[in-house]
C-alpha cells in the first residue's frame, strides 16, 4: 500500500482547488514530503510544485450513557496539501 490513504474532499478544499490549485490528502503518519510528491505524480500524472504537511493529534471524547461515562480518543492522522503547477488539475469525480 502506498503512502496516500484518500483525498480530502470538503467545501474548503474544493474552493482551494479552484482558486489556488491546491488539493488535500490523508497520508501515512511516517510519510515524508518527497514520498508524498512522487506518489501523487505517479498516481495522477501531474507536476507537484510544493507539499505542506500537518500532523493532527487525536482528540479526547466522552459521552454519558445509562451505564456511566464512556471516554475514548479519536484517531490521529497526517494531512498533506499539494500545490500543483499552473494549468494542471486533479479530477476526483471523473470515474463516477
Amino acid at each position: 500500500m502506498g503512502v496516500i490513504f484518500k483525498p480530502v474532499i470538503t467545501e474548503k478544499m474544493t474552493a482551494k482547488g479552484e482558486k489556488l490549485n491546491q488539493f488535500g490528502f490523508l497520508v501515512q503518519p511516517k510519510a515524508n514530503k518527497l514520498q508524498i510528491q512522487s506518489e501523487v505524480e505517479t498516481l495522477y500524472g501531474v507536476q507537484v510544485v510544493s507539499v505542506n504537511t500537518m500532523n493532527y493529534s487525536g482528540k479526547r471524547k466522552s459521552r454519558n450513557t445509562k451505564s456511566g461515562v464512556i471516554s475514548g480518543k479519536t484517531k490521529a492522522f497526517k494531512k498533506a496539501i499539494i500545490t500543483l503547477a499552473k494549468g494542471e488539475t486533479i479530477d476526483f469525480f471523473s470515474n463516477i
